[in-house]
């Protein structure tokens, strides 16, 4: 069941509560039971079953993916290929394109549809090439003062032995240093799958949107069932522990925004899944738009600074 309005903001002012008692203090203590408290009267925490749903509803295979939202927002896109090192990773997208009358350099996964597709692209599985990729144009917004837009929906970066061998972890690293170094507006779409470092690469933005029913994780929820039961049929337990879905990273202030995804999810209409992505897309860009370059870098560095920080009384 779709969250009320009333909910959501009372999740998105727990969110920033919680990232201000960071600070100390009484009254934003006091202030933060209340909220918790009002959240309880309105909803429960969801069961095993609905979070399980909601992983298997962010995997769907009929879900848009990133070129099909390129079809849909953008203008005049080029796309570029290779790291201009080693390869080019079909399973990574990135360009430039207009959006909005403005030029906007764009990094996003790509799964494929199809069992061709889906190998050629590696289901959407990104190696060190598709990173590198994404780096070349990072440093082209950079450059010439582009809006960033990342489309994350990724299981996870590729863990195959050749990856490892060219540098996966280095070359995440790398993608995280970068964006974080970037004095343009960055705004990151979970738009599917956002799983572990593979996501987080190219998620490092100013503005963390995310779809209704997408699920953004530090990893799978076999991948955490296998560490923690040594046994990955345990995935709906871990899926549950760690609740991947947009209404609990909105609380945890993971992300910024949800956006809505249209009835029953966003494979069943893509162009309004499109619209209702468009506009939160451009409200941000227009809030990001006046600050200096300089302090959109302070910002964002301290942001994640701050990411999984707990404070204690």
């Amino acid at each position: 069941m779709a969250p009320s309005e009333a909910e959501l903001r009372l999740r998105e002012r727990l969110g920033r509560l919680r990232r201000m008692s960071l600070l100390g203090g009484a009254r934003v203590s006091r202030e933060l039971q209340r909220l918790e408290g009002q959240l309880e009267r309105l909803a429960e925490e969801p069961t095993e079953n609905q979070i399980w749903a909601q992983v298997e509803l962010a995997r769907d295979e009929d879900r848009p993916y990133t070129l099909d939202y390129v079809e849909r927002l953008f203008e005049d896109f080029v796309e570029l290929h290779g790291d201009r090192s080693r390869a080019d990773d079909p399973a990574m997208v990135v360009g430039l394109a207009r959006f909005d009358g403005r030029t906007i350099a764009l990094v996003g996964n790509q799964k494929g549809r199809d069992v061709k597709e889906r190998t050629r692209r590696n289901f959407g599985m990104a190696h060190p090439e598709g990173y590198r990729k994404a780096m070349r144009v990072m440093e082209l917004a950079g450059r010439h003062r582009f809006p960033l837009l990342s489309f994350v929906d990724i299981p996870g970066a590729y863990p195959g032995i050749a990856a490892e061998q060219h540098g996966q972890g280095g070359a995440i690293a790398h993608s995280q240093a970068r964006m974080l170094r970037l004095e343009v507006p960055t705004v990151a779409c979970i738009i599917g799958e956002g799983g572990s470092g593979g996501a987080i690469a190219t998620a490092v933005a100013d503005r963390v949107l995310m779809q209704e029913h997408a699920i953004y994780s530090v990893i799978s929820p076999e991948g955490g069932a296998a560490i923690l039961w040594r046994d990955g049929e345990e995935k709906r337990k871990a899926a549950t522990a760690f609740k991947p879905d947009a209404l609990h990273c909105l609380e945890l202030g993971v992300i910024d925004r949800i956006v809505p995804e249209p009835e029953g999810g966003a494979q069943n209409d893509y162009d309004q899944a499109a619209r209702l992505l468009a506009e939160s897309i451009g409200e941000a860009l227009e809030e990001l738009q006046a600050v200096p370059g300089s302090e959109l870098r302070r910002r964002r560095r301290e942001r994640y600074r701050n990411v999984g920080v707990v404070a204690t009384a």
